[in-house]
């Protein structure tokens, strides 16, 4: 549905359709509820969803009972999510029900132990006799909020009205995040058709989105955590975004329009999701919604990868432990690429000094030196770039495997053991970085030298450059690195070995 047409509908635009909308009227007023995962306040003006705290989330392990707050009513980062029905310029339904005060029962709700939901009802009526009731239900053990908005229409005449959620946010702030890695924040929808896709602010800035869609879903996503509206399956809505001119990015669903003859009534439900990206969880609530873990173009490879390290961690119990084996287990199955990587490079070492020797010999003379070093490699039956192919293939699954460490929120602030008591943290006493920049001194040690001079000292930097980069990295990735290089070096220091030896007894 384009915007020309959400116009010519009898229905006022929904409030994300123009970059100039502005924002409900500032209200201190809140309901606040509680449940086993969530602490969320309700705003009385709206209805909208403007505070979420994560129980089992703490802000830092120095302060657990400080708990993660995902959506905050002010900047920096504010996130809420906003609902509301919108109806005709004039008549008895308000043109927007985002100015509206609710009422309710209670000012807080707690969900009792052995209480398994919670219904929250916020309500608003009119002289006139229109009705609007809006219900909010908390399952014990769930992310997941179910939404119905209802409309009673007490007077003679018939009503049209949509139903629109939108997820606002601003830019993400954070001043502690490394410089060194980055994570996507910024919006994503879910359809059957178009699979998961992305659009960030820039684009939102850009060009807004208008996608009428069946099934499917949005959200705003940020490091580990999310805010999502899933829809009603089988029913028709409009995705859409928008950039506003006082810096909030919006993404978010509206309905049909709908007729509410005189004397009935008619509901909108949807539900929503506010809480970690947990994979396994998110898969059971919506179709795709557990792309939201945003592995990138590598999803298809780093979802098997998380899977079998949640297996292990099921058995050992810790995440550190789980990064160790998975590591070692990937290493093993590619033994025999890795084997002959190792092969190449070792033979390649045993003849470096007849190269130096043709170099020698040749001087600047480059086409009589690389036909001499031809004919010895066929002569050895040597493949200089033997060593090359099989890192190659490897690659993909070990850039799948840092990104399942970086996107997984069951590391984020998981200890390991000693002094390494949250993974998803640098590495307090840089211990970690400073093995990884050793073992990747001993693999330079180990390899071929490269002919060219000023290559060889490029490449004997490097191990200092990668242990300050991982200095700022996250322990477990560095964990993971750590491990890799040693078995590594291991692996290539027997092939060599035995290569050397063969050759000495000859």
């Amino acid at each position: 549905m384009t915007e020309a047409s959400i116009a010519t509908d009898g229905l006022v635009p929904v409030p994300g359709s123009t970059a100039s909308a502005k924002a409900p009227m500032p209200s201190t007023e809140t309901i606040r509820i509680e449940t086993d995962l969530l602490a969320i306040e309700i705003a009385r003006v709206g209805g909208g969803i403007v505070s979420a705290r994560l129980l089992n989330y703490p802000q830092s392990p120095a302060n657990p009972e400080n708990k993660f707050q995902l959506l905050k009513p002010e900047p920096p980062n504010l996130f809420i999510i906003e609902s509301g029905l919108r109806g005709p310029e004039t008549g008895p339904l308000p043109a927007d029900t985002r100015n509206l005060k609710f009422q309710s029962a209670e000012s807080s709700f707690v969900l009792q132990k052995g209480q398994d939901s919670l219904e929250v009802l916020l309500t608003w009526s009119d002289p006139a006799g229109v009705e609007i009731h809006r219900l909010y239900r908390f399952t014990r053990g769930s992310y997941v909020i179910d939404l119905t908005q209802k409309v009673v229409n007490g007077t003679d005449s018939t009503l049209a009205a949509r139903a629109y959620t939108q997820v606002i946010r601003t830019e993400l702030y954070d001043p502690e995040a490394s410089s060194f890695i980055y994570t996507y924040t910024g919006a994503v929808y879910y359809t059957p058709e178009a699979k998961y896709q992305r659009v960030s602010f820039d684009q939102m800035r850009k060009e807004r989105l208008s996608l009428e869609a069946t099934d499917g879903w949005v959200a705003i996503i940020q490091h580990y955590f999310l805010a999502a509206v899933l829809p009603p399956a089988g029913k028709n809505q409009t995705f859409f975004t928008s950039a506003r001119d006082d810096g909030r990015y919006l993404i978010g669903t509206y309905t049909a329009p709908a007729t509410i003859a005189p004397r009935s009534t008619h509901q909108f439900e949807e539900r929503l999701f506010v809480g970690p990206k947990l994979q396994d969880t998110l898969a059971s609530v919506s179709p795709g919604l557990e792309l939201a873990v945003d592995y990138g173009l590598l999803t298809i490879i780093a979802q098997p990868i998380y899977w079998l390290l949640s297996q292990i961690h099921a058995l050992v119990g810790n995440w550190g432990w789980a990064i160790i084996i998975l590591t070692i287990l990937i290493k093993a199955a590619f033994y025999k690429l890795s084997e002959t990587s190792y092969k190449s490079m070792a033979n390649m070492r045993k003849i470096t000094p007849r190269i130096q020797a043709l170099k020698d010999r040749f001087g600047d003379d480059k086409e009589r030196l690389n036909q001499a070093m031809m004919e010895m490699y066929k002569k050895e039956k040597i493949n200089p770039l033997g060593g090359c192919l099989p890192i190659l293939i490897q690659i993909p699954v070990f850039i799948a495997l840092y990104w399942v460490l970086l996107e997984s929120v069951e590391m984020r602030q998981a200890p390991f053991m000693l002094w390494i008591d949250n993974l998803s943290a640098p590495d307090p006493y840089f211990v970690l970085p400073l093995i990884m920049g050793i073992s990747m001194y001993v693999q330079q040690k180990l390899n071929p030298a490269p002919p060219d001079p000023i290559q060889a000292k490029v490449m004997m930097s490097l191990p200092f450059v990668f242990t300050i980069f991982f200095a700022f990295f996250p322990s477990g990735l560095v964990l993971y690195w750590v491990v890799n290089n040693l078995l590594s070096i291991a692996q290539q220091w027997y092939i060599t070995d035995k290569i050397e030896k063969a050759a000495a007894q000859h």
